[in-house]
Order: C-alpha cells, then sequence, then structure tokens
C-alpha cells in the first residue's frame, strides 16, 4: 500500500488498501477510498466522501464535504498538457502549470466522468456518468454530456436531501 506523507483522518476506511496508492494528500474523517485509487499531492478531500474505485484524483484537486465521487472518474490538472519543452526536452516537474480543480460540498459525480481542471462543481450539483466537465457547475445544477451542459435541478428530483439545511434554499 503506497500511503507516504499522508494525513488520513478518523475512521477512514480503504477498502482494499495494498491497491490503493495516496501520497502528499488528505483525507477527511470518515471518508471510504475504494481499490484502485490514486490521490495524488496537494489534494483534499473531505469528510463522508465515497471515492470510488478506479478513481484517479490529481494535484490540485480539492474535494470538500459529503462528496461522492463514482467508479472510474477522471480529473485533470494541466490545460494544454504535452510530453517535452519547446526545445525538445522531456518536461520535468517544474514545467508543469497545476491548475486547481474544486468539488463543492455535497456533489455527486457519475462514473467515468472526466473533470477538467480550472472547474468548480457547485454544492450538491449533480455530474451525469460519462460528462466532460468543461466549465463551472452552477449550485444544485445536474449536468451531462460531452461537454457537460445543465440539464436539470437536483431540488426538482430529490426527496430526501443530504442536509435539509443546504438543499433548502441557495
Amino acid at each position: 500500500m503506497p500511503l507516504r506523507n499522508v494525513q488520513l483522518g478518523t475512521d477512514t476506511v480503504l477498502t482494499h488498501p495494498d491497491l490503493v496508492n495516496l501520497y502528499g494528500c488528505s483525507i477527511g474523517d470518515g471518508t471510504k477510498i475504494g481499490p484502485f485509487v490514486e490521490i495524488q499531492k496537494n489534494c483534499h478531500v473531505g469528510v463522508r466522501c465515497k471515492i470510488s474505485s478506479h478513481t484517479f484524483i490529481c494535484e490540485g484537486v480539492t474535494i470538500e464535504d459529503e462528496v461522492f465521487v463514482g467508479h472510474g472518474v477522471m480529473f485533470t490538472n494541466e490545460l494544454f498538457p504535452r510530453a517535452c519543452t519547446p526545445e525538445g526536452a522531456l518536461k520535468t516537474e517544474v514545467d508543469w502549470s497545476v491548475v486547481p480543480t474544486r468539488i463543492r460540498r455535497g456533489a455527486s459525480i457519475g462514473s467515468n466522468a472526466t473533470i477538467i481542471c480550472g472547474t468548480t462543481v457547485g454544492r450538491f450539483a449533480l455530474v451525469g456518468a460519462g460528462a466532460v466537465v468543461t466549465r463551472d457547475v452552477p449550485d444544485y445544477a445536474i449536468v451531462a454530456g460531452v461537454p457537460a451542459k445543465v440539464v436539470g435541478d437536483v431540488r426538482d428530483r430529490e426527496n430526501t436531501p443530504t442536509s435539509a439545511t443546504e438543499m433548502a434554499a441557495p
């Protein structure tokens, strides 16, 4: 189990700890992380989150509390990635520009979604399976497609809110 310089909260569950790669990140209390998940340095995952199997959370991603991340979700952290510099040398860490991404409290991201860096997924928003998020997602929005577009509002579809005080009004 590659766990290097990781701050794990109390009651954090790694369902298969030998199949998880965590380094230089912090994971909040009560969060559950599935197998084949990688969470890189300078990431923060909040409390009571669920990170499903085969998910990649790269440097620069902040996931707030009570977020659901489905299977195989991919995050990016560079808008214009290249293997080499303009001079032809292989890029190193100092050549990369990490662009931060934020997933706000209570959001849900469906399986196989891709979240392009520099975006924010709003509070209690729902990203459909397979969607590609290329711009900010408003609070409570349901987005789907490639690129992801607003197709609804979770407040019109959910009978039991995650948190009554949070879901009542924006």
